[in-house]
């Protein structure tokens, strides 16, 4: 019984330590001491001066302005009560209010679900009178494809070509698994040529999806991102606080390296000996992934939004910045035997992700009846192989190239020199006497169990 209520504890610590980091090395008292009386009076002041100052004769101002009161004011709860998540740079209260934005996108996606097109369409067409009347225009990439000459390849590389390069350096970052990242983006592609009987943009010219997508601008953002994950694991963290530095040019670095991270974690999402539940683990991944992207374009087609419309934009920093801490937790809560829950964020984005796809099949219902089903069950046929392919391939090549650098890594604790090792095998085989032969067999039969040990011993949360 006391043992189970000590497992019970270490659990729940645990999870606090994933879900509620809290800050190491505080330097600034000042800026991580709670002002909640201090808060609350200037809220109040504030809150009293619009409602009297005011003019409330415009009700679009009035409906405006309680809007973004109630934002304001959802955030600064969040900022009270919700968690900081696993990261702590450059404040926790920054993490707590995308916690919040996060919580508040869900209500207004769950409040949305249960309106009609027509209203949800006004709605959008109030917030943003730009979009009145306007009807969506899809630019047309798969005419003339036996056309290939220079100006034509450059023509395709518009900002949204960019936005391919970073945004897939900025999923390497994320994600920081090679295996996976291309995993993504060749099964996006697929993805594009299954549903490009309903979304008329993912009909591409092949050396458009394969060559300046997946080989140009995603190849290149993934090799750029993982090189920045390289130089950031390698980099030696010793953090100085800025009232022991005396220069003004030291200070400005240190307050702007403030908004770097203050650790790199080595991720390794799969191992050699990878249990079948961390592998489907891996799966969803991908899959919660690409239906995360997938929405972006079912809904702007749905709502008539054209792609450079601000409201796509802020949609997607949004999902961007959401899914840094919940890939973080999931991370965790794979990788990771101690940890039994999944974090509070990730919960909230795979909430968010299948709240968007049920909005996209309710309103899109009329699109939707065009589907033609092989199309569908192919996509989802391809995704379970291609994530079931990138785990396997992924683990092959960690079984066969990475233990010999955990060997050696190994032998080199364990051995201040390796050629001792071999004497003192070929000293065993030499001997004469049987007492000597059977001590040495004992003490290799240590090392060797003592190398499985180790190896277990790593590989029980997943890191090096």
């Amino acid at each position: 019984m006391a043992s189970t209520r000590g497992d019970l504890e270490e659990e729940e610590e645990h999870f606090r330590f994933i879900n509620e980091r809290a800050v190491d090395d505080i330097s600034l008292e000042i800026f991580y001491k709670p002002h909640t009386i201090t808060l609350l009076t200037v809220s109040v002041l504030g809150l009293l001066y619009l409602a009297f100052t005011r003019d409330d004769d415009v009700q679009e101002d009035n409906i405006w302005t309680g809007m973004c009161l109630v934002v304001f004011f959802f955030l600064i709860i969040s900022i009270l009560a919700f968690p900081n998540g696993p990261f702590t740079r450059p404040h926790p209260a920054i993490w707590r209010m995308v916690f919040g934005l996060s919580v508040f996108y869900f209500m207004m996606l769950l409040f949305v679900l249960f309106q009609n097109r027509r209203d949800v369409r006004k709605m959008i067409e109030w917030l943003y009178p730009d979009l009145h009347n306007t009807s969506l225009v899809e630019k047309e990439y798969a005419v003339n494809c036996s056309q290939i000459n220079l100006s034509r390849i450059w023509s395709h590389c518009d900002v949204f070509a960019f936005a391919h390069f970073g945004g897939w350096a900025l999923k390497a970052l994320l994600i920081r698994h090679a295996g996976i990242l291309w995993t993504i983006s060749v099964m996006w592609e697929v993805t594009e040529v299954m549903f490009a009987h309903l979304l008329p943009n993912f009909a591409e010219c092949w050396w458009d999806s394969w060559v300046l997508d997946v080989l140009l601008c995603n190849g290149l953002g993934i090799v750029v991102g993982m090189y920045i994950c390289d130089k950031l694991e390698m980099r030696n963290y010793h953090w100085e606080s800025i009232k022991d530095i005396h220069s003004t040019t030291g200070k400005i670095r240190r307050a702007l390296l403030q908004f770097t991270p203050a650790s790199w974690t080595h991720v390794r999402w799969l191992d050699p000996y990878s249990s079948y539940m961390r592998c489907f683990a891996v799966a969803i991944l991908i899959f919660v992934w690409l239906t995360s992207e997938l929405n972006t374009f079912f809904l702007k087609h749905i709502f008539e939004i054209p792609p450079a419309h601000s409201i796509n934009i802020i949609r997607l920093f949004l999902i961007s910045v959401i899914s840094a801490p919940s890939i973080r937790q999931y991370f965790i809560y794979v990788t990771d035997t101690r940890c039994k829950r999944v974090g509070t964020q990730c919960w909230m984005f795979c909430a968010i992700t299948f709240t968007e796809a049920i909005i996209c099949v309710k309103f899109g219902s009329e699109l939707f009846k065009q589907t033609e089903a092989m199309y569908v069950i192919a996509w989802f046929a391809s995704q379970l192989m291609s994530s079931f392919l990138c785990v396997y391939l992924c683990t092959i090549y960690a079984r066969r190239w990475k233990w010999k650098m955990f060997d050696d890594l190994l032998d080199e604790k364990f051995f201040k020199d390796k050629c001792l090792q071999k004497k003192m095998e070929d000293s065993i085989e030499r001997t004469s006497s049987a007492q000597d032969l059977k001590q040495g067999n004992k003490y290799l039969a240590e090392r060797k169990g003592y190398n499985l040990r180790h190896k277990g011993k790593q590989y029980a949360n997943g890191h090096l």
